[in-house]
């Protein structure tokens, strides 16, 4: 077949069976939309081409340069359109997490613009917030720029409802239930829009992580608050699933199925089995279910060798998803207002976790950087500080620091967190330092 655009390759994504001697599962038939079928890899390049292709022309002719906050998918189709139309594109982003991720960027000629910060979510009230970044640029040049929108416009939700959605019903005709993971939320809202229009009674349940966990393309439910296309009613229900369980659903994937998807996909399917292995066993008719495969593994090599080091012949790692809620509310903590006395009295290894750039823009006084993940790995696969010395760690809510230090009790090491973390310590006008 003859296609004269790259774009043109876009959609009509294949719908695939899976065996029920995978499933489990015996009055449900499971389906997965392999979205990852499409020309930049995701279920993000009809998102991208949707927001672009009313405005290319006029696009071109005034020479602007795309627009996006995107640290993933909907980046990589969105340069990929650039590219192929003679345009430029660039991203305003947090901290990209996932090196495979930025590296394809960077090859594909995306700018970049990182941020200090780590959220997965745009957040109005933090100065680094990709989003407020765009405001400002788009304030001060914004005839330069088109910018796409991804969180706020409803051609997100529209292409999944006029596009995903159909093609899932002249597939499959009545579906009953439908697994979608939540991020900018657009790609299961329209798809169940228009799904509901052929049953009113389908039931949509959307993924989001767990609090503190990390699964790309995914959000915790705290977040989702912040994504504006988000409507609660929507959804029948709610899974919340650790990147651990992420990781296994992919794995039954790829080696049982032949599905090269990665771990958004993998989620989608464990959220899946959850819930229907208990609903199987009380029906009496054939019911359908479909779930979205978002994208490829290969994107996510060095994301998965850190959290199942197991499978490349490493050893297997015991990190935070294993604490107890025992184990964090026995976790000390050092208050703002007893800090600076007590770091003077007991001089402690102060270790900061956050990522290098909010480091080096401020910190607490004689702190050392030690960003999140490799501070995770150092404490998961060995001893990472000497053990007759008081441990000090900051992160910036005083969360993740309270898990850090109870994986450093464990091991027996004297560790505190400093407790609402970097924003009180700021928020109290406590000293800083800066590179």
């Amino acid at each position: 077949m003859k296609y004269d655009s790259i774009t043109e390759l876009i959609g009509d994504t294949p719908m695939l069976k899976l065996d029920k001697e995978v499933t489990k599962l015996e009055n449900i038939d499971v389906y997965v939309k392999l979205e990852y079928h499409s020309p930049f890899g995701s279920i993000k390049d009809r998102v991208a081409w949707e927001l672009i292709r009313d405005d290319i022309d006029e696009i071109k002719e005034t020479d602007q340069t795309l627009l996006e906050s995107s640290s993933g998918n909907t980046a990589k189709a969105i340069q990929g359109i650039a590219g192929a139309n003679g345009l430029d594109f660039k991203t305003i982003t947090n901290r990209i997490k996932v090196d495979e991720v930025k590296d394809i960027l960077i090859m594909m000629g995306t700018e970049i613009e990182e941020l200090p910060g780590k959220s997965e979510c745009p957040d109005p009230n933090d100065p680094d917030d990709p989003l407020t970044h765009l405001d400002q640029l788009m304030a001060r040049e914004g005839d330069n720029y088109f910018r796409t929108g991804q969180y706020t416009n409803e051609k997100n939700t529209r292409v999944h409802r006029e596009q995903t959605g159909q093609e899932i019903i002249e597939d499959l005709g009545k579906v009953d239930y439908l697994f979608g993971g939540l991020g900018t939320t657009g790609s299961t809202k329209g798809t169940a829009q228009k799904l509901k229009e052929e049953n009113q009674d389908l039931e949509v349940t959307g993924i989001v992580s767990s609090q503190d966990d990390f699964i790309p393309g995914i959000r915790t439910a705290n977040e989702m608050w912040e994504v504006g296309l988000y409507e609660k009613e929507l959804y029948s229900d709610r899974a919340v699933i650790d990147s651990k369980d992420a990781l296994e659903g992919m794995l039954t994937l790829i080696r049982n199925c032949g599905i090269l998807a990665g771990p958004t996909t993998g989620a989608n399917y464990v959220a899946l089995k959850q819930k229907l292995s208990e609903i199987d066993q009380e029906l009496e008719e054939q019911r359908t279910a479909v779930f979205f495969a978002c994208d490829r593994f290969e994107h996510y090599r060095s994301y998965i060798k850190e959290r199942k080091p197991e499978i490349f012949g490493g050893d297997e790692r015991e990190g935070t998803e294993t604490l107890t809620e025992e184990e964090l509310e026995q976790v000390p903590e050092i208050s703002v207002e007893n800090a600076e006395e007590w770091i003077e009295t007991e001089n402690p290894v102060i270790v900061d976790s956050r990522s290098n750039p909010a480091y080096q823009m401020a910190h607490v006084p004689s702190s050392i950087n030690i960003p999140e993940e490799k501070l995770k790995e150092m404490i998961e696969t060995g001893k990472p500080f000497a053990p007759n010395k008081k441990i000090l760690l900051v992160c910036p809510g005083g969360r993740k620091s309270k898990k850090f230090v109870a994986l450093l009790q464990r091991d027996n090491f004297e560790a505190y967190s400093l407790k609402e973390g970097i924003k009180e310590w700021r928020s109290e006008g406590k000293e800083l330092e800066m590179f």
